[in-house]
């Protein structure tokens, strides 16, 4: 006679085990980075030369002089970098729910796609803004947001590392955060204040204009989810504005006068 394997039960656990989860999906993801971000300005901050005249590079060449073996290794680190979002999305699925519950899904492409437009060209020029006066007081670091090297898989590689970031900064941060924070019985403002200083704290290795400047822009993100129920907008907006950013640094570095280069 043959025993049965025990099946695991799903749905949804108790608060204690939903806050160990979290912590567990941040200090695999986002919250490491944040640290990493803390201890790398920590050390910008000592280093005998002022903030602006160091560079922190976003995008840079995994191995110089060597393309090919340079491609694969960006691919590598996109790939790997939306792990924790399949494991986001294979947490819900033990819920009993799916990344839909977010509003992660196709199912109005081009409503997204145009609010998500909306918002980048709303915030885009405003943290452009921020990032030229914060750099050029001596708060923030000079960014070069792309270090790679001048071959044909530039472009399309920035794009794909911005469609990275967005994913998995939106899915964790904004969808997977204010759920389950939500199911642990935070306040709304509660809520906002958590995920706009996590979004703020990655970004510290830019600088005070970097936190500054995300922190804002989370809160506004998680206005607008908490008004659509939907993180896809976002993602849009969020994948938007680095593209720009990466491509158009690419593009422009060195070509004209009012953009801060290494």
């Amino acid at each position: 006679m043959t025993t049965r394997p025990t099946v695991p039960e799903t749905g949804r656990p108790d608060r204690r085990l939903l806050g160990v989860e979290l912590l567990i999906v941040l200090g695999l993801s986002l919250g490491a980075s944040g640290i990493s971000a803390l201890i790398s300005f920590a050390g910008s901050l000592t280093e005998p030369v002022r903030l602006g005249q160091q560079v922190a590079t976003l995008n840079g060449s995994r191995a110089p002089g060597r393309p090919w073996l340079d491609l694969v290794w960006q691919l590598y680190s996109i790939a790997r970098g939306l792990m924790p979002v399949v494991l986001v999305g294979y947490l819900l699925v033990r819920e009993g729910v799916t990344l839909r519950v977010l509003g992660f899904d196709l199912r109005e492409k081009l409503r997204d796609l145009g609010r998500g437009a909306g918002v980048a060209a709303a915030i885009g020029g405003s943290g452009l803004v921020l990032y030229l006066v914060s750099q050029a007081a001596g708060f923030n670091l000079t960014v070069a947001p792309s270090g790679l090297p001048d071959v044909w898989w530039r472009v399309p590689v920035l794009v794909l590392s911005a469609w990275q970031n967005a994913i998995l900064e939106e899915v964790v941060v904004l969808g997977y955060l204010l759920r389950r924070l939500g199911q642990q019985g935070w306040s709304w403002p509660a809520v906002v204040v958590a995920s706009s200083v996590l979004r703020g704290s990655y970004h510290l290795y830019q600088g005070v204009g970097g936190l500054v400047g995300n922190m804002v822009m989370g809160a506004v993100f998680c206005l607008l989810y908490r008004r659509w129920g939907r993180v896809m907008p976002l993602v849009a907006a969020h994948a938007l504005i680095d593209t720009v950013a990466f491509v158009g640094y690419a593009l422009l570095a060195g070509h004209v006068s009012w953009l801060p280069t290494p």
